[in-house]
């Protein structure tokens, strides 16, 4: 007798080529099967739902009242989806334990870290106040950053570095190729914020290694992946071929239709889509994990392909083979969805707006094995 069944969803598990209407099991916080008619002592009636693996939001910013830009993640979670947030660099060596302390082990929700290069975090981050944590090396310290993140290697993913105008401001490439060197002593992958240039994409991207990911991939004009015509430059078709991860990371500022429309007329989809949710983005234009998928269902990407890039991919990205499957013996985490049909007026980072047809909507989650309302 399984722990929790969910019974009679429309199951959707890219990763195991899985979409069908069938059963799923948990037992002692794992997934337990998956068939028809099973048996558990709590039986969940998702009929006419669409079951999915705990969905990954690869980028957002969760350390709650320890930054100016974190939001709540149990709350955040249960409005998205989302059982793992993974956070984009809100902490850096000086305030990982807290975050770590204060956050992350008193969350319901999994919430696993990118450190980021420069020691305080994302320090300054609101409508008023904006100063780029990587402006400045002083701020910078390698060492530093590899010694939290081997303290703390059970949570540490990544190493986040943000580059641009407004981030890194007059030191320009610099903390990125820090941030690599920091990431290969630890055997990391790196997560590269661009924003406006200095630097230009041109510069950032032929550093980039396998397995690392670009975040903001799909970023309007400046730094666009696109030349005129919805050409993709060559440095971006390169950087796939060697391996590099390209995520939305869709936030107040990163995402564009104008570039998306171009990216996907050419075939190229993103690997990942995440949020960048943050204070200033959570009501609007990103709003959360479904919305930004909702945006993808609206410009043309099947289902299976948008739940491929918020399941399977992200985990991988991240390294952990624990998640975003619903294969047994892995953890129990699982997102209950219906898709909302109507009118539904999308709008991204520049203004410009998208009438889609569907929207996702989160009906409820199982998270280690146990239903969340």
């Amino acid at each position: 007798m399984h722990d929790l069944v969910l019974r009679g969803g429309r199951v959707i598990d890219p990763d195991q080529g899985i979409d069908r209407i069938v059963d799923v099991a948990f037992s002692d916080g794992k997934v337990a099967a998956i068939g028809e008619r099973l048996e558990g002592r709590e039986i969940r009636d998702v009929a006419g739902r669409i079951v999915t693996p705990g969905l990954i939001d690869l980028h957002s910013h969760v350390y709650f009242g320890g930054t100016s830009l974190g939001v709540e993640p149990d709350a955040y979670a249960r409005r998205s989806g989302c059982t793992t947030l993974v956070d984009a660099g809100s902490a850096g060596p000086a305030n990982i334990l807290g975050f770590r302390r204060h956050v992350i082990e008193r969350a319901e929700v999994r919430i696993l870290p990118f450190l980021n290069i420069s020691f305080p975090g994302i320090f300054a981050f609101s409508q008023n106040v904006m100063v780029g944590e990587c402006e400045n090396l002083r701020l910078i310290s390698p060492i530093d950053c590899i010694a939290a993140a081997r303290e703390h290697a059970d949570i540490v993913v990544g190493i986040k570095v943000r580059v641009g105008r407004s981030t890194s401001g007059p030191i320009g490439i610099a903390p990125l190729d820090m941030g690599l060197e920091t990431a290969g002593r630890l055997g990391l992958p790196v997560m590269a914020h661009l924003d406006h240039p200095p630097p230009y994409r041109g510069e950032v991207l032929p550093r980039l290694r396998r397995g690392d990911i670009l975040t903001h991939c799909f970023r309007p004009f400046p730094n666009s992946p696109l030349i005129a015509d919805d050409r993709i430059h060559e440095d971006v078709r390169q950087a796939r071929a060697r391996g590099v991860i390209f995520d939305i990371g869709h936030g107040k500022g990163s995402f564009g239709f104008e570039t998306a429309v171009g990216m996907l007329k050419a075939g190229f989809l993103p690997d990942v889509i995440s949020s960048d949710v943050h204070t200033l983005s959570i009501n609007g234009p990103a709003y959360d994990q479904l919305n930004t998928m909702s945006k993808f269902l609206a410009l043309g990407i099947p289902l299976g392909e948008v739940i491929r890039a918020s399941t399977i991919n992200p985990a991988r990205a991240i390294g952990r083979g624990d998640r975003g499957t619903l294969r047994p013996g892995l953890l129990g985490d699982a997102t209950i969805l219906s898709v909302e049909e109507g009118r539904f007026d999308f709008v991204d980072s520049t203004g410009e707006r998208l009438q889609g047809s569907a929207h996702l909507r989160c009906r409820g989650m199982v998270l280690n094995g146990q239903w969340r309302d």
